[in-house]
């Protein structure tokens, strides 16, 4: 059985799939990348894939789970972090990105180091898109372990995952032939849950295999509504913010469907596909809201969703420990 683990995009709000992997890691005593044969992010998703599975330097062992929960709570204000005089420049985030790309960038440089795309200790695919070719782009360990141009350092391919429209500016990449290079946004404006990326991965890498089993991990699903009344005259101005929230809900959902439609459960002894989510109100949705009351709910949601999806947790845990 090829493992896969695939992690949604969602800013601040990847403390969710955080701790559920810390969990995870409890229960089976192990590190996650010893678990699972590939691990797919897209933004904050990416983040966590190569927190998780690249060392910050060859020497020094990988985070732990716990650890990656601790930086958003740490380092969530830094990434996040305005100046007032930027945020009335921005003018509500329709003339500039709302963010400064200083502050998340000091933070993967600080978790990331020198650490590239090759070293990571399990197969990785992590989103961007290339908005001067127009084509989706994948980092890919594989082929970064083979192809010394396509090897890039993991901060700048975290970088790149996480630059969202609107909040960050787009990350100027060099190809590495030193001729090009690449101008990258967020891999969630068409894989926010790269789940079905990760499945067609793990068929193509892994042909012989006899199944695949696939985790994924939400960063909560939107339950704030826009109604007919107060969207119907709506223009650029008004869409700008709430399009990027449908887009990245709505193509996280639409994932999540077709994985249960082609990994259904079967007679076999092992469940073949987990989808971890949980619900957000409106006061938690923002992807950039970093103050110490969200963190605190944040972590909240996701501590009543292991309690609540314990059982299948325990039966995924034994699923990834047996098959090993």
């Amino acid at each position: 059985m090829v493992k896969i683990l695939s992690i949604d995009g969602g800013g601040i709000r990847g403390i969710i799939p955080a701790v559920v992997l810390a969990e995870i890691e409890r229960r089976t005593k192990r590190p996650i990348a010893s678990l699972f044969h590939l691990i797919a992010g897209t933004s904050t998703g990416g983040i966590l894939t190569l927190g998780l599975t690249v060392p910050r330097t060859p020497t020094e062992p990988l985070y732990a789970a716990s650890q990656m929960t601790e930086m958003y709570e740490r380092e969530g204000a830094r990434i996040f972090s305005c100046q007032i005089s930027r945020r009335a420049a921005a003018w509500g985030n329709l003339r500039r990105p709302k963010y400064s790309a200083t502050g998340i960038e000091q933070v993967l440089f600080q978790y990331f180091g020198a650490s590239r795309l090759r070293d990571a200790a399990t197969d990785v695919l992590i989103t961007a898109y290339e908005i001067e070719r127009s084509f989706p782009f994948f980092f890919r360990s594989a082929i970064a372990r083979e192809r010394p141009d396509y090897d890039f350092p993991a901060r700048e391919v975290a970088r790149a995952t996480s630059a969202a429209p609107t909040y960050f500016e787009p990350m100027k990449l060099p190809s590495g032939t030193c001729t090009s290079h690449y101008t990258l946004i967020d891999g969630g404006v068409f894989a926010n849950n790269p789940a079905a990326c990760a499945l067609v991965e793990g068929r193509t890498t892994h042909s012989g295999a006899g199944d695949f089993l696939v985790v994924s991990l939400g960063t909560g699903e939107l339950t704030r509504c826009l109604p007919y009344e107060q969207a119907k005259n709506w223009g650029v101005m008004r869409w700008a913010m709430p399009v990027l929230d449908v887009v990245f809900d709505g193509i996280s959902r639409t994932v999540d469907y077709q994985l249960r439609q082609l990994l259904p459960e079967t007679l076999n002894p092992y469940k073949r596909y987990y989808r971890f989510q949980t619900t957000l109100d409106s006061h938690h949705h923002q992807l950039d809201n970093a103050s110490p009351g969200n963190i605190t709910a944040l972590k909240a949601l996701a501590y009543n969703l292991v309690e609540r999806e314990s059982s299948e947790i325990d039966r995924l845990c034994e699923t990834l420990i047996d098959e090993d």
